[in-house]
C-alpha cells in the first residue's frame, strides 16, 4: 500500500500560517488608548465650524468611544467568524462591555437628556440612534452590526450638530440634576452587577438579600436562604475583560458629564465626588502585566486579578451611590 508523506514546504507554510495567525491576535488584543473627550470635542466643533454648548462634549465622547469600537486595531471583531477573530475572546468581551455602556447612554439620550420633561417630543435622531446600538453584537450579515452601529454614530452627530444649531429649536440638550442622577442610578446597577460577578472568581457563600428591607415583598418562586456563586473558570478571563470595557467606556462618559454638568455639580458640591470615581476608573486602565488573567485565593500567594478589578469598581459604584444623593438633595 502506497503511503503519502505530507511535503515538508506545505508543512512549513502551515506553521507561517499559524504564526502569522497568532501574531495578528496578539496585535489585535491591545486596548484603545484614553482620550480626553473635552479636548476631542473642541477640535471637532473647530473641523465642523460649530459651538460647544451643554451636551456638545458628552455626544462627542459617546460618538468617540463608538467609533472606538468600529476602527481601534482590527477593528470590530466580535461579529467575525473568521480566524483569528473567531478565537479569541478577551477583546471581543472587552468590546461588549463598552458596548452596553453605550447603549445605556444612548437610551438615557433619548428619553432624558433630550427631553424637557415627560410629554416632550423625543429627538428624531436619538429615537433612530439609540435602538440602532441594539442589534445583537454578533450579528454579521443582513445586517452587520458595524452597518448598525455606524447608522447610530451617524444620527449622533446629526444630533450633536443640531445642539448647536438655532434653527434646529428641537436639537436640544437638558443639563439638569434629575436627568443625570436617573442615568447614574441605571449605571449603578451595571457597575454592581461587574462588581459581584467579579468577586465570585474565588467562589462565596452569601445570604439572600432580595427581600430585606419590606416585610410584604415577595418573589416568584422560593429560593435558598444561602447562595453559593462561583465563576467557572473558562468565564474568569472574560468577566475581566468585559468590566475593563465597561469601565473604559464610563470612564469617558463621566469625563463628559465633568463638562457637561459643571454647574449643576459645582450647585450641589459633587465635582470632587465626581473627580473621585474617574480616579477609580482610571485605575482599572492599569495595564495588566501577567500573560494571563490570574485566579488566586483571596489571601494566597497568587494575585487574584478579578478580586482588584471588583476593588476599584466597588469603590466607584459606591462614590455613584453618593453622588446620586448629592443630586437628590436640593
Amino acid at each position: 500500500m502506497k503511503q503519502y508523506i505530507t511535503p515538508k514546504w506545505l508543512i512549513g507554510y502551515i506553521s507561517i500560517f499559524i504564526v502569522f495567525l497568532w501574531i495578528l491576535s496578539f496585535i489585535w488584543s491591545f486596548e484603545p488608548d484614553t482620550f480626553e473627550p473635552f479636548a476631542v470635542a473642541n477640535q471637532q466643533a473647530t473641523q465642523n465650524q460649530e459651538q460647544v454648548v451643554a451636551g456638545y462634549t458628552i455626544t462627542t465622547s459617546l460618538i468617540t468611544v463608538a467609533e472606538t469600537l468600529l476602527n481601534k486595531s482590527g477593528g470590530y471583531l466580535s461579529n467575525d467568524v473568521l480566524p483569528p477573530s473567531v478565537m479569541m475572546d478577551n477583546m471581543p468581551s472587552w468590546e461588549f462591555g463598552a458596548l452596553e455602556m453605550t447603549r445605556d447612554l444612548a437610551l438615557a439620550m433619548r428619553k432624558d437628556f433630550s427631553r424637557s420633561q415627560s410629554q416632550s417630543l423625543e429627538n428624531p435622531f436619538l429615537t433612530k440612534a439609540q435602538p440602532q446600538f441594539n442589534i445583537d453584537s454578533l450579528s454579521w450579515l443582513l445586517p452587520s452590526a458595524e452597518s448598525k452601529y455606524q447608522e447610530g454614530i451617524d444620527n449622533l452627530i446629526a444630533y450633536r450638530s443640531s445642539l448647536s444649531n438655532p434653527s434646529q429649536q428641537q436639537g436640544q440638550f437638558y443639563a439638569r440634576a434629575d436627568n443625570l442622577r436617573d442615568w447614574l442610578k441605571q449605571v449603578e446597577k451595571r457597575m454592581g452587577s461587574l462588581s459581584q460577578r467579579l468577586s465570585t472568581s474565588v467562589g462565596q457563600d452569601r445570604l439572600d438579600t432580595s427581600l430585606a428591607g419590606d416585610a410584604q415583598a415577595h418573589q416568584s418562586t422560593p429560593s435558598a436562604k444561602v447562595l453559593s456563586d462561583k465563576t467557572s473558570w473558562w468565564k474568569l478571563d472574560d468577566n475581566f475583560y468585559e468590566a475593563r470595557g465597561a469601565s473604559w467606556a464610563l470612564l469617558h462618559f463621566l469625563k463628559g458629564v465633568e463638562v457637561d454638568f459643571s454647574d449643576v455639580l459645582d450647585k450641589k458640591n459633587a465635582q470632587v465626588s465626581l473627580q473621585q470615581i474617574i480616579r477609580e476608573l482610571e485605575a482599572t486602565q492599569e495595564s495588566l502585566w501577567s500573560p494571563m488573567v490570574l485566579n488566586g485565593s483571596g489571601f494566597g500567594m497568587l494575585a487574584n486579578h478579578s478580586l482588584v478589578m471588583a476593588n476599584y469598581i466597588s469603590r466607584a459604584n459606591a462614590a455613584l451611590i453618593e453622588l446620586s444623593e448629592l443630586l437628590n438633595q436640593g
